[in-house]
Formats: C-alpha cells, sequence, structure tokens
C-alpha cells in the first residue's frame, strides 16, 4: 500500500522502491476517486508535479487517458480533473490533436458545471476546462484555425442554457484562459473579436425575455476580459503583463456587446 501522506510530507518526492509506472496507475484511479481528499490533495496534487518526471511516450499515454476520461467517463469528478491533468501535459510542452478534439466535444456541452458538492468536493468543470483551453492557447502546436474553436467553444461554455450562477470564480478562470489565447499574435483584428456574436443573441433574449443564468454568466465573463485587455495577460513564469495585441478594437467589441446588459428593465 502506497504511503502517499507520506510523499505529500517530503515534497512529492518519487519513492525509490516502486516503479514509478506502478506509482503513476494508482494516481490514474485516484484521480477518479469520489473521495475528495484522495482525488484533490493527494491524485491531483502528486500527479501535477510528477508528470515532468514522465518520459514522452509516458505523458502522451497518460494525456490519452485523460482525454478519453473526459469524454466517456460517467462520473463527474473523473471528468473534470481530467482536464487538470491535460493542462500539465500540454503545459509541459506535449500535444495531440486529439486532445484537442476531446476538449472541443466535452466541455460545452457537461451538464453538471457546479463549482463545490458537498460529498464530491470540488468539481468546478468551467474552471478546470477553462484552465485547459488556456493551455492549448499558448501551446505553440495549436494554429490558428485551432485558437478560432478555442474562443468559439469558451463562448459556447458561456451561453449554454443553464441553472448554475457562477459562484466559485468561474467567470474569473474562463475570463483568464480566453484572454491568454487572444494574446496570441497570429489572431486578425476580425478574429479577435467575432467569436463574441452568441453573447449578442444571449443578450438580446435577455432583453426580450428577461435575466437568464447564461446571461448572467457571460456579462460577469465578458466584464472581467475587458480587464485582462485593458491590463494586459500576467502569463506562467512572465514578470509583466502581456499586453492583448488587438486590445483597442477588443475592448470596443466587448462594449458594444456588454452595452444592452446595461439597459434598466421594468
Amino acid at each position: 500500500m502506497t504511503n502517499w501522506q507520506e510523499i505529500l510530507d517530503n515534497e512529492y518526492a518519487i519513492p525509490a522502491d516502486r516503479p514509478f509506472a506502478e506509482l503513476m496507475d494508482e494516481l490514474v484511479e485516484l484521480l477518479r476517486s469520489p473521495d475528495p481528499h484522495l482525488r484533490d490533495a493527494v491524485g491531483y496534487n502528486i500527479a501535477a508535479e510528477w508528470v515532468e518526471h514522465l518520459e514522452e511516450p509516458d505523458r502522451v499515454a497518460l494525456g490519452d487517458t485523460m482525454a478519453l476520461r473526459m469524454t466517456d467517463d460517467p462520473e463527474i469528478q473523473a471528468r473534470t480533473f481530467a482536464p487538470l491533468i491535460l493542462d500539465c501535459i500540454v503545459s509541459e510542452g506535449t500535444f495531440r490533436p486529439e486532445w484537442l478534439d476531446a476538449f472541443v466535444k466535452w466541455y460545452p456541452t457537461e451538464p453538471d458545471i457546479r463549482g463545490y458538492h458537498p460529498e464530491l468536493g470540488w468539481l468546478h468543470a468551467v474552471a478546470h476546462g477553462a484552465d485547459l483551453l488556456g493551455a492549448f492557447g499558448q501551446c505553440a502546436a495549436v494554429d490558428v484555425d485551432d485558437l478560432l474553436t478555442l474562443l468559439d467553444v469558451g463562448i459556447d461554455r458561456l451561453v449554454a442554457p443553464t441553472t448554475h450562477v457562477f459562484d466559485a470564480q468561474e467567470d474569473d478562470r474562463l475570463a483568464y484562459a480566453l484572454a491568454r489565447v487572444l494574446t496570441r499574435p497570429e489572431l486578425t483584428e476580425d478574429e479577435a473579436v467575432d467569436w463574441l456574436d452568441p453573447a449578442r443573441e444571449t443578450f438580446a433574449v435577455r432583453l426580450r425575455t428577461g435575466p437568464t443564468v447564461q446571461a448572467t454568466n457571460t456579462m460577469r465573463t465578458l466584464r472581467m476580459l475587458y480587464m485582462f485587455a485593458d491590463r494586459g495577460v500576467l502569463l506562467e513564469g512572465g514578470s509583466a503583463p502581456v499586453p492583448i495585441p488587438h486590445a483597442r478594437i477588443l475592448k470596443r467589441a466587448l462594449g458594444s456587446v456588454l452595452r444592452p446588459t446595461f439597459t434598466r428593465m421594468g
């Protein structure tokens, strides 16, 4: 039996008396545990630290497992922790187009977007998915077409019908992820703003029929994105914010999209 607490206490040092692959297999199982301590404090924290020690073929195999788990696992906690591990893998420089395909299939359609569950602990589908979206957005292997797909997926996640109002900074996490994508210099001015069109329709519906949860979530996220457009984006490892290349036109577009949300109703 692996003493995971001892590994945590020893600052994630890899035990010398066990095959590393065997330990990683155990962690992969812990990542779908309904026990929040085993899944989050143990499984995720240790796996996230150990990803950098994997050889490239092993990172690819782990990524394949997580991608399949996102789309096919029946357990919500398994689906929502898979993107966190994929985030670590992609951030190490390993990428497969199939992982992006799996993310595109899962993220806008995940029905359970609660932040915290009293028994399962943190689920955080929107926030965890946002972290992976941002990692894809910073990956050099992701081309312009895929960047546009990521922006579309982000707005599709926001405008998808839901009854859950963001209550655990999901709006901040998704705005940051979109901002990371928008720092890519390959995007043209039009490409930096055209993806906002679905939000216009969401806010138009709000004016016709009254407030909706998805409109609330969308406006809060886009307001935070405006801040990133204005102040720049502090990327991992950076010491100063990186400007969004088309910040001026993006702020103008965000202002236009958000204007109807300030119209008095009733």
